[in-house]
């Protein structure tokens, strides 16, 4: 089609909504457009997924075809459904789309002309602003024109990625963070990688801390989570428990040098305290009592300190090395300042003993936050925290109720953006998370769902405009993703670009068809694993 040539037209606007439509389509026009596509991107004309205009005033509205259905059995006229997504001017000269804009201003009235989105308009609708972006892919239904997100409102507002086992959601997120890095080399991201897959794919770029070198001092955790790893008992003891620790462990906290002078200590305060003192202020309480029958709380607490301090399983965070005032270091070392060219931190918890891995998480996420709402007053380093497998640590309601890491992270999903601290959050079960949380999230990038329960979850958080793309979810290939939301111009599906191998993480499924085929060093592997099972290490 020639820069002057009049568009075609495929059908007419019958029925009009707020957000959507409803338009007639001639089949015959769509079937001949599709088979003598002239090389403007119209072979998918009228398409589910595809784009159509139509004109009103000096306007050109863009909408997204959701359904198609014959309008009678033997007929020609096909019904389609529509979501409006925005606008652009009408060049007087050409009658081409200028300036694309979200949103509709102008509604069309029954009876105004659609005509298909040609290759053109697509570059204006999916064309990025001036604003600093990153791009992932390709938009359906082109070849070449490319999809971006806008990195200030992707975190901004947080975002969510999300999508089933096997459908490439860890080299998707490798990519999106890479692509961050690479545009903000003095970024401060924060990684929780609860499998150990991440490392492979930001060696050199990013600094990896596991349980061999992650050094997180004991004393750092709050109250809340002293209670989650040193209180073991349930119901009425557990209440009595915990008062006992809060007392012995504020006691502990002020004996300590870094509290002389400071006027509002409590039992939250990240002050180093030694675990020796702690137990000593225990028995000394217990020591007090007038009843033997009473001691059940100090002993249950002596015995758990006694047993996590003797576990090596737990040196990375309770070891007699840790009692110094680090607290410095060990916030420059995670959250990247200074960067030292390294803008990631992975943290690999697959190590870290199933028992207190969500204190581990919570612990960091907290750190996270604390710091910068102790950071108002400074020059602002805005922190981007990636949660893996978050279904794990903010569970639904019908899942579990009350933890330190849920409390913190849906905290965080609330204000964090107030404070300079993004979220994301990456999850193969959506369903399964925190009611609400998922509709915190700004920009919600999803990939394939084959769990009905998992696409209704993430339609309702999705923004009006967007229920159209949701009913392509299931039918998404492997890398292939819908993209909406506030990090995007307007809802797109996306097919993404391939990463370099060296930069993709260690998540590849086996190949059963493969390593089946394959014999031989059965014995020296079985010591081998033996070896390493009993080290508790790699």
């Amino acid at each position: 089609m020639s820069p002057r040539s009049a568009p075609v037209e495929i059908g007419r606007v019958v029925d009009i909504g707020g957000g959507t439509a409803r338009i007639i389509l001639d089949g015959p026009t769509v079937r001949r457009l599709h088979e003598a596509d002239p090389g403007e991107g119209l072979a998918l004309a009228g398409e589910v997924g595809s784009q159509v205009k139509m004109q009103s005033g000096g306007l050109w509205l863009v909408a997204n075809v959701r359904s198609l259905k014959l309008e009678v059995a033997d007929g020609d006229l096909i019904i389609a459904e529509i979501d409006f997504l925005g606008e652009g001017r009408v060049c007087p000269t050409t009658g081409r789309m200028l300036d694309f804009r979200r949103g509709v201003t102008r509604y069309p009235m029954p009876g105004y002309r659609v005509y298909p989105a040609v290759h053109a308009d697509m570059l204006q609708i999916f064309a990025a602003e001036d604003r600093p972006h990153i791009e992932i892919g390709t938009v359906y239904p082109t070849a070449d024109v490319r999809g971006a997100l806008y990195i200030d409102s992707l975190l901004g507002r947080h975002f969510a990625l999300v999508g089933s086992t096997g459908t490439g959601k860890s080299t998707s997120l490798a990519l999106i963070l890479h692509k961050i890095c690479a545009m903000a080399p003095h970024g401060h991201i924060v990684m929780i990688d609860p499998h150990g897959e991440y490392p492979a794919a930001f060696k050199g770029e990013g600094e990896l801390f596991d349980v061999d070198n992650l050094a997180l001092p004991y004393w750092l955790m709050n109250f809340e989570e002293h209670a989650e790893v040193l209180v073991t008992s349930e119901g009425a003891e557990r209440q009595r428990d915990m008062d006992v620790l809060a007392k012995c462990l504020l006691a502990a906290r002020q004996k300590s040098r870094a509290a002389e002078g400071l006027s509002k200590l409590t039992v939250d305060s990240p002050i180093p305290y030694l675990l020796s003192d702690l137990v000593n202020f225990i028995t000394q309480e217990m020591g007090k009592l007038d009843r033997a029958g009473d001691t059940g709380p100090y002993m249950r607490l002596k015995t758990k300190i006694e047993e996590i301090r003797s576990d090596p399983r737990y040196s990375f965070m309770f070891s007699g090395m840790l009692v110094g005032d680090t607290m410095a270091t060990t916030l420059s070392r995670i959250f990247r300042l200074p960067t030292d060219g390294k803008p990631i931190s992975i943290i690999d918890v697959s190590g870290v003993p199933s028992e207190i891995t969500s204190v581990v998480v919570a612990l960091l996420s907290r750190l996270v936050f604390d710091y910068a709402i102790w950071a108002r007053n400074e020059t602002p380093r805005p922190i981007l925290l990636v949660c893996e497998e978050a279904h794990r640590y903010i569970p639904s309601d019908r899942v579990v109720t009350g933890s330190a890491v849920r409390n913190v992270l849906e905290r965080i999903a609330k204000e964090g953006r107030k404070y300079g601290v993004s979220l994301g959050l990456v999850t193969q079960r959506p369903s399964d998370l925190a009611e609400g949380v998922l509709s915190q999230c700004g920009t919600i990038i999803a990939m394939r769902l084959n769990n009905e329960r998992d696409q209704a979850h993430v339609k309702a958080a999705m923004p009006e405009g967007a229920r159209g793309f949701m009913e392509t979810i299931p039918a998404l290939r492997n890398r292939e993703c819908v993209v909406c939301g506030e990090g995007t111009s307007i809802p797109m599906r996306v097919a993404l670009d391939t990463l370099e191998e060296s930069k993709r993480p260690a998540s590849s499924d086996p190949l059963f068809s493969e390593l089946w085929t394959q014999s031989g060093g059965e014995g020296e592997m079985i010591a081998r694993v033996i070896g390493r099972w009993r080290r508790q290490g790699r």
